[in-house]
C-alpha cells in the first residue's frame, strides 16, 4: 500500500517479509532536509528506536538501523520478565546537526511524525540529536514524552514515569546515569569477550572512537578495571598516550558534544591526526561514533584483536569478512551496545527501580550472559560472532512470537 500524507510525507506499509513493516519519507518545506522513519516490526503494536541527524543520512541506513533495533530488542527477551521486547524502528534526518537551523528542522520533523510517536514509535536520542532537545521540543508539537506509545502496554504508567524520573535524575561520579548505562554495557561486552580470549584487563590496551555518552562511559569502565585506554578519538583528531590517558579527567571536562578539552592533556599525551585512529597499536578497538566508519578500504589498518561495536553498524559486512579472515573478531552492535535501550525498558516496565545500583547489576548480568551465550554458539558451531548473535536473536524472537502478536 502507498499513499501521500500531509506535511510533505510519503508513506508505504505492507506485510512483513524481508522488508520493513512501515516507512515514511519526509521532505522539509523550509530547508533541504529529508527525514525518514522505518518501523521494522511491531510487537503488541509498539516499536522502539532512536532518531539521528547527520548530513548524508539515507533511507537504506535507517532501514538497517531499524532491523538492528529489532534484533537489539529481541536478544533481551527473558521469559517472566516485566519487559517484553518491543519491535524495532529508527528515525533519521539528512541534515547537518551543527547547523543553526538544526533545531527548527528537528521541530518540524517531530511535528510531522507526532501521530506515529504518540501511538507506534517510542524514540529517543541518537547520533546528532540530544534527548534534552527532543524533550524541549515535544510539548511544542503536542506530545508529552518520546516514549508515550509504550504507556499503552505498561500496567501502571504513573509508576513507570516515577521510575524514569528516578533514573534520569541520578548522577554517578559527576555524570548522569542515562549517559553511563550504554557505555557501561559496551565495557561489559568487551570484558566478556576479553575473558573468552584470555585477555587480562591489566595487560590490555584500548582505543575509543567517539567520546560522547557511549564512548565516554565505555572508556571510564574499561579504565576502572585496569584496561589501558591509549587513544580517544573525537572530531578534532586523536589524543594518544602509550602509557594510558587520564580517562576520568578527560571525561569530566569534555564538551557537551563529546570533544576532549586539549588544555587538560598531561605531559606525554600527544595529539595525532584523525586519519591515524585505526592504526594505533591496541588490543581492543571500540568504534562509538558513526556508522560505516570501518570498511573494506581501511580495515587493513586495524591492529586490534577485538572490535567491539558501540556505534550502530560501524563495520561494513565486507570489512567484517576481511577482518575475520585475519583473525580479528567483531562483537556486534545489537549485543554489545544494547544496554541503553534495554535499560530504558527495564526501568519503564519495572524490572529495575531506576537507581544506579539496580541498573548496573542488571546490565552487568544481562550483557555478560548474552555475550557468553553468543561466544558459546560461535565456538561450538565455528561461525562468526555476528552469525552467532543472529542465531541467538532469532531464537528469542521466535519465542516472543509464540506469546505475543507481531507485525
Amino acid at each position: 500500500m502507498s499513499l501521500t500524507l500531509p506535511n510533505a510525507i510519503d508513506a508505504s506499509a505492507g506485510a512483513r517479509d524481508d522488508n520493513a513493516f512501515f516507512e515514511i519519507v519526509w521532505h522539509d518545506t523550509e530547508s533541504d532536509a529529508t527525514g525518514y522513519v522505518v518501523i521494522d516490526q511491531l510487537v503488541r503494536g509498539v516499536s522502539s528506536g532512536g532518531l539521528r541527524m547527520r548530513a548524508g543520512c539515507t533511507l537504506d541506513e535507517v532501514r538497517g538501523l531499524a532491523r538492528g533495533m529489532t534484533l537489539k530488542e529481541g536478544v533481551h527477551y527473558e521469559p517472566g520478565a516485566r519487559y517484553v521486547p518491543l519491535g524495532g524502528a529508527k528515525g533519521g534526518i539528512d541534515f547537518d546537526p551543527y547547523s543553526p537551523e538544526a533545531d527548527g528542522v528537528l521541530r518540524r520533523f517531530l511535528q510531522a511524525t507526532a501521530p506515529i510517536i504518540d501511538t507506534r514509535w517510542t524514540m529517543g536520542e541518537d547520533f546528532g540529536v540530544q534527548q534534552t532537545t527532543i524533550d524541549r521540543l515535544l510539548p511544542e508539537v503536542g506530545l508529552r514524552s518520546s516514549i508515550q506509545a509504550a504507556e499503552r502496554v505498561v500496567g501502571d504508567p504513573e509508576a513507570a514515569r516515577g521510575r524514569m524520573a528516578t533514573a534520569f535524575n541520578s548522577v554517578v561520579d559527576g555524570v548522569s546515569l542515562d549517559e553511563l548505562v550504554g557505555g557501561y554495557g559496551v565495557a561489559k561486552a568487551a570484558l566478556a569477550a576479553m575473558a573468552r580470549r584470555d585477555m587480562a584487563p591489566a595487560d590490555t590496551t584500548a582505543v575509543i572512537q567517539g567520546f560522547g555518552s557511549m564512548g565516554g562511559a565505555t572508556a571510564r569502565y574499561l579504565a576502572e578495571v585496569g584496561v589501558r585506554v591509549v587513544g580517544i578519538v573525537d572530531v578534532e583528531g586523536v589524543v594518544y598516550n602509550e602509557a594510558g590517558l587520564d580517562v576520568e579527567e578527560l571525561l569530566l571536562t569534555r564538551s557537551a558534544k563529546g570533544n576532549v578539552d586539549r588544555t587538560k592533556l598531561r605531559d606525554g599525551d600527544r595529539c595525532l591526526d584523525s586519519s591515524e585512529w585505526l592504526s594505533i597499536d591496541a588490543d581492543v578497538l571500540v568504534p562509538a561514533a558513526i556508522s560505516y566508519c570501518i570498511n573494506d578500504g581501511n580495515q587493513d589498518q586495524i591492529r586490534a584483536r577485538l572490535v567491539v561495536e558501540a556505534a550502530n553498524m560501524p563495520v561494513t559486512p565486507e570489512a567484517e569478512e576481511l577482518l575475520r579472515a585475519r583473525g580479528v573478531e567483531v562483537s556486534p552492535d545489537f549485543v554489545a551496545n544494547s544496554a541503553t535501550n534495554a535499560w530504558w525498558w527495564w526501568v519503564f516496565f519495572g524490572d529495575v527501580d531506576g537507581t544506579p545500583e539496580q541498573s548496573f547489576v542488571k546490565i552487568n548480568s544481562r550483557i555478560t550472559a548474552l555475550s557468553d551465550e553468543m561466544f558459546d554458539i560461535a565456538d561450538t558451531e565455528g561461525v562468526s560472532l555476528r552469525a552467532a548473535a543472529f542465531e541467538m536473536a532469532s531464537r528469542k524472537l521466535s519465542a516472543i512470537s509464540d506469546e505475543f502478536p507481531i507485525y
